[in-house]
């Protein structure tokens, strides 16, 4: 089964490769490797870097029960954040067209961070009850 769904994936690709070499403009092609190649280098350079700094102080400054939730709320607003920059930029907002950037995504962002705050600091407490229950957390 595994080589069956692997095929189907590997055929998937194949033909989106196609599609894509065939349909666009050179300029195009060059766009979408740029991407790749800065998507990678944002999230193995900054995102991976900032995930582990921010652990390593973690381990230092948070008690036991909330620093594995809070590694989790770096990695989640880490990637909304790299994710939303364009929006939070207004990049691409123009005069003449209101429908493009119609929101504030600014205040859709805040509200997601406080979430995963919250989800954090639940989720320190279960820990904590359940270890003074069990003993300490690994």
């Amino acid at each position: 089964m595994r080589a069956v769904i692997g095929a189907v994936g590997v055929v998937v690709g194949l033909f989106g490769a196609w599609f894509l070499l065939t349909r666009q403009d050179l300029d195009q092609l060059v766009g979408a490797a740029t991407w790749l190649v800065v998507g990678v280098v944002l999230h193995d350079g900054v995102l991976a870097g900032a995930t582990l700094l921010l652990g390593a102080v973690a381990l230092r400054l948070l008690p036991r029960a909330a620093r594995a939730p809070a590694v989790v709320a770096f990695v989640v607003l880490g990637s909304v954040t790299l994710l939303a920059v364009p929006v939070l930029g207004r990049f691409g907002e123009r005069s003449d067209n209101a429908t493009l950037l119609d929101r504030d995504y600014t205040a859709g962002w805040l509200v997601l961070a406080l979430l995963t705050v919250a989800a954090v600091v639940v989720a320190s407490v279960l820990r904590s009850r359940r270890a003074t229950r069990r003993g300490p957390l690994r």
